[in-house]
């Protein structure tokens, strides 16, 4: 087994690198502090067509893999734009491929190319307040009325739907009591985010991430045309899985992007900052924490990319993936809370950064999926222990 990157998978790290080196820390503290979309940013990403690195190239992509679409997240990620970048162009990298693998060549054709380009932008509309993490006990109903599906119900936590023109959109076409399982009877859609039936979009405060808005999305007579159905009604969950896999290894790499640039900052500060008549590096209680969160985020970031290994392969990578997902976002974790102590007091303080890091890593840990979820998961599926919820 080859553990390193092609030259040519080298190659788009360091091209990506360079795009990201024009926004440095400056940049995205301001975005911290003021907040708005980092338009800028995800233009000159899609200009050096990053956004459809993993999208077939007959429709304007370079029909690569998860594996590179990863090698994407986790260079903006490491550049110390940490998810508030890579949350920008996030969905764009796996949020169409059940579009891709389950769409046809029309819906491909009107949808893909201007994703591709940045024209378009998606959010994704599947969490919801009741139903949290259980997808098949989502309420949001689409019924046809013999012209269109009509939309009603709510969305939580949808990412950038303050300024996006296009959502993929979970709901109910089949009542839960008319189903023989929890998981037929939704179905799929990618639509316009019509503010016309999408009533309201209320951005949610929270802890970190300020530049890349979420929201709790209100539909009161969303009307969506039977050609934005994504294959067949009713098996939208099935087709929706093929977008989760991609997702946990992006965020994974992601999280370990976010470890890596945070691991760096303390590793420079150790060696510069200088107590006692010495660097406080040279002390083994400052070394040693640091040694050991590099061990840990290079060992996950195999996991992380064994999984998008498997899923290009075609092979199932389920437990990989959620694996993966798991052992970055503590790995990150642990680095960004032991960069903040590296610092000390200062490690407090916005402008060196850290606690920024510290504050956006926080959503690895907890989506999309839980940690506690992801390992219930794995004893079931992989252990073969009794399924506990």
């Amino acid at each position: 087994m080859d553990f390193r990157f092609s030259e040519e998978q080298q190659a788009i790290r360091d091209a990506v690198g360079r795009v990201c080196a024009r926004y440095d820390d400056a940049y995205w503290l301001k975005r911290d502090r003021e907040g708005g979309f980092p338009d800028d940013f995800v233009r000159d990403i899609a200009a050096g067509g990053w956004l459809g690195i993993a999208m077939p190239e007959a429709y304007g992509g370079s029909g690569l893999g998860v594996t590179e679409a990863a090698i994407v997240a986790q260079a903006i990620a490491e550049s110390g734009a940490c998810l508030s970048g890579a949350s920008a162009v996030h969905i764009n990298l796996f949020g169409p491929m059940p579009v891709v693998v389950f769409g046809t060549d029309a819906q491909k054709q009107k949808n893909l190319p201007p994703l591709i380009r940045g024209e378009d932008r998606c959010c994704f509309g599947v969490t919801e307040p009741d139903a949290g993490l259980n997808t098949t006990a989502i309420s949001t109903k689409a019924e046809w009325d013999g012209k269109a599906y009509v939309v009603h119900g709510r969305k939580m936590w949808t990412s950038t739907a303050q300024t996006a023109n296009k959502i993929l959109l979970l709901a109910r076409t089949t009542p839960k009591e008319k189903c023989k399982k929890a998981t037929e009877g939704l179905s799929l859609f990618y639509t316009d985010l019509d503010r016309g039936g999408a009533t309201e979009v209320r951005e949610i405060e929270k802890m970190g991430r300020k530049a890349v808005d979420s929201n709790a999305v209100f539909f009161d007579g969303l009307r969506v045309p039977k050609e934005d159905l994504i294959g067949e009604e009713g098996k939208g969950f099935h087709y929706l899985l093929h977008g989760l896999n991609p997702e946990r290894v992006l965020i994974g790499a992601e999280a370990v992007g976010v470890g890596r640039i945070a691991l760096k900052k303390a590793t420079d500060y150790a060696r510069e900052r200088e107590v006692f008549g010495r660097p406080i590096g040279q002390n083994q209680a400052i070394q040693h924490p640091l040694a050991r969160v590099w061990a840990e985020l290079e060992a996950a970031n195999l996991m992380v990319f064994k999984a998008a290994a498997l899923y290009d392969a075609g092979e199932n990578c389920g437990a990989e993936a959620n694996a993966g997902k798991y052992l970055a976002a503590e790995a990150g974790f642990r680095a960004c809370e032991t960069a903040v102590m590296t610092h000390g007091g200062m490690g407090y303080a916005k402008e060196f950064h850290v606690e920024r890091y510290m504050r956006e890593i926080m959503i690895a840990r907890i989506a999309p999926v839980s940690r506690e979820l992801i390992l219930s998961f794995i004893a079931e599926r992989v252990l073969d222990l009794p399924k506990s919820y």
